[in-house]
């Protein structure tokens, strides 16, 4: 792993039983009485240019890519890339699932690539790895009801999921702070941190409704004391409460992320982003939007995940009155 506060120019086995986790009511989005949920707030009265030169970062496991168009032969009309979804985060209205038939492994096999994911890292404990099992488990069965993941293979959800997310941990001091999951969808960064570190503090902000039921429900399952689920934009959270940190993953590009939390910056000391091998091209995007809202760009840790599985990076951010890391 290298850091840089510049921008660079598992044959068969018997099955195991099915996961206690009930998830019938997902669907209808409805909260459970305990659900911390704040009023969504759908209007946005502040107007930015749109910069041409814009990046989204083609995360792995992301619903889609920025839309646009490619030019087809000669004489022919332009592809049209897929679109990717123009939804306000928060909606809750009927989408197509996109992998109804989620392939749901043995929590042996999970646990296998779990294991072989994890190897050599003598700080990750059997508590830990199977408290990352049984979320792997939740995650797919959820996926039948929900778009939570594009990747459904074990072991790349070991190492694309849990291992990329677990990484923080090992770079970024994280005992004794608050932290805020933004746009947390199936759990991640946020649980892997907390399971990895109990003596921070993770809420997972959440604001399309059926997605925070699922988290709420797994936290309780997980009984992990140092996690709190809140159905609410992360803007609209923390209008009303602080936190030291907001770790983002796989919602948006650089830019659109300072954007989202324009209103809140000076809720929050540092913003996590990460990030895959594109992130210095985001950076760079969004650099007149950052400098213009005081957020100062602290440090870059990049790493590379096994097995091929690609190039990573953990952009930081000091937000307005923060001491960076």
């Amino acid at each position: 792993m290298t850091s840089s506060p510049d921008v660079p120019g598992t044959g068969d086995e018997p099955e195991d039983p099915e996961p206690e986790i009930e998830f019938d009511d997902l669907a209808d989005g409805e909260l459970p009485g305990g659900l911390d949920e704040t009023a969504l707030d759908l209007e946005d009265d502040d107007e930015f240019e749109d910069d041409d030169d814009e990046e989204e970062d083609d995360e792995d496991g992301e619903d889609g890519e920025e839309g646009g168009e490619t030019s087809g032969a000669e004489g022919e009309a332009p592809v049209k890339k897929k679109s990717k979804s123009k939804k306000r985060k928060g909606s809750d209205e009927d989408e197509e699932i996109e992998h109804p038939n989620t392939p749901i492994p043995t929590a042996k096999k999970m646990r296998a690539a779990l294991d072989k994911a994890f190897a050599g890292q003598d700080d990750v404990d059997d508590r830990l790895l199977s408290l990352m099992t049984e979320h792997a488990l939740a995650l797919l069965e959820a996926n039948r009801l929900m778009n939570l993941t594009a990747i459904l293979d074990p072991g790349e959800i070991a190492i694309k999921h849990f291992l990329d997310s677990w990484r923080v941990t090992r770079m970024v001091p994280l005992v004794g702070r608050s932290i805020l999951d933004l746009g947390s969808g199936g759990g991640f960064p946020g649980l892997p941190i907390a399971m990895a570190e109990p003596d921070c503090t993770m809420v997972l902000c959440e604001a399309i409704g059926k997605k925070a039921v699922f988290l709420q429900e797994l936290v309780t399952k997980l009984k992990l004391k140092n996690v709190t689920v809140a159905h609410a934009r992360a803007e609209d959270y923390l209008a009303t409460n602080r936190v030291d940190m907001v770790v983002v993953r796989a919602v948006s590009s650089v830019r659109e992320n300072v954007r989202t939390l324009r209103k809140v910056r000076h809720s929050v000391k540092d913003v996590l982003m990460l990030k895959g091998n594109s992130w210095g091209r985001e950076v760079r995007a969004a650099e007149r939007e950052a400098e213009r809202l005081g957020f100062k760009l602290d440090t870059v840790m990049e790493h590379e995940l096994p097995e091929e599985m690609g190039k990573r990076a953990v952009v930081v951010y000091r937000a307005p009155g923060g001491e960076g890391l």
